[in-house]
């Protein structure tokens, strides 16, 4: 019977989103956002969980909030439009309004402060559908709305800059995975500044590579950089796997995540020069502390299988995971040479 609920408030959540990125009206799309949002919170209860019933409540506050803002925001531009004198100023301060109350939602930076702290408290499934499919409405709605390009610049500043240096004293790989998703989101803003139709080719494949490595997670219950020194020895392959995964998620050549990074700096290096290298050096420092991760996983290793001793074992579902990995590692290459084969 959970099940079937589980399955409901899925396809809920799914259809939230399709009414939010396909209506025509301000209206339609906020309505979109709060049918998502009712339809995600059931999802993030868990019995065995005690944290995600707080995860909940604060995840609901701030959505709440963000919609709130969005919503005061509509309806004062449709209040405005009658006026003549500085409707233009009003309705440029209601759109920034309008666009950080989506940031809020999405959890760019500096409006963070509740994305690492609520995914804490999650699973990995659910952590996995914060970081990508709730994304898609407000990362759609933002490439409508946000055309102020110091606006923008300062957005992708911050989320750089914050997703980079914020992963450097965690433990936790949720964490990481949180301020990673905060990094990406720097660069998928970046995109509006020339092209709005690079965003979803690098968050179709940042999806794709964040799926395969939370897959992983997931299918073997870690949750911290200790217990991936414990399964070191266990089983090989996976855990090269894992560790090429978490270089190709931090946007390291020749991996697929280097992909969307390459047509971003190819298509901004003409105009944004400073702002290109700035984000570069940013993702200089998230690789650091995913190659510190890979770095200590291989040198060091033990058998104590501490965090209530849940490192599973079982070799089913590996040849999905072992494929996806493959795809993730080498995709680029695969991608190179069919597009020097056609």
């Amino acid at each position: 019977m959970m099940n079937i609920y589980k399955l409901i408030f899925m396809i809920t959540l799914f259809m939230g989103t399709m009414i939010s990125i396909s209506s025509y009206t301000w209206l339609g799309t906020w309505m979109g956002l709060e049918i998502n949002l009712l339809s995600f919170i059931p999802l993030l209860s868990n019995k065995n969980n005690p944290y995600s019933t707080e995860s909940s409540i604060k995840y609901f506050l701030i959505q709440a909030l963000a919609s709130m803002i969005f919503l005061f925001s509509i309806i004062m531009i449709m209040m405005m439009d009658n006026l003549i004198s500085d409707m233009i100023n009003i309705n440029s301060f209601m759109m920034m309004m309008i666009n950080s109350s989506l940031l809020l939602k999405i959890g760019a930076a500096p409006f963070h402060f509740w994305f690492p702290e609520i995914i804490e408290g999650m699973n990995w499934i659910n952590s996995l559908i914060l970081m990508t499919w709730q994304k898609i409405a407000p990362m759609m709605l933002l490439s409508y709305t946000l055309k102020s390009s110091n606006y923008i610049i300062f957005i992708i500043m911050m989320s750089t800059l914050i997703g980079s240096l914020g992963g450097l004293n965690q433990t936790s790989l949720r964490k990481i995975m949180a301020y990673s998703s905060i990094n990406h989101l720097g660069w998928m803003t970046s995109s509006f500044l020339n092209n709005d139709m690079i965003w979803m080719i690098y968050f179709f494949i940042y999806s794709f590579i964040s799926m395969t490595f939370v897959m992983m997670l997931n299918t073997y219950n870690i949750f911290y950089l200790k217990q991936m020194f414990s399964f070191m020895n266990k089983n090989l392959l996976i855990k090269f796997s894992m560790l090429l995964n978490m270089l190709s998620l931090g946007g390291l050549p020749p991996f697929l995540g280097f992909l969307p990074k390459w047509m971003i700096i190819q298509y901004l290096s003409t105009n944004y020069i400073y702002l290109i290298l700035f984000m570069i050096m940013m993702t200089l420092i998230t690789l650091f502390f995913y190659l510190r991760i890979a770095y200590s996983s291989l040198i060091l290793s033990h058998n104590e299988l501490n965090f209530n001793q849940m490192v599973n074992i079982n070799m089913k579902n590996n040849f999905l995971m072992l494929f996806l990995s493959f795809i993730s590692i080498n995709g680029l290459i695969l991608i190179t040479l069919i597009f020097n084969f056609f």
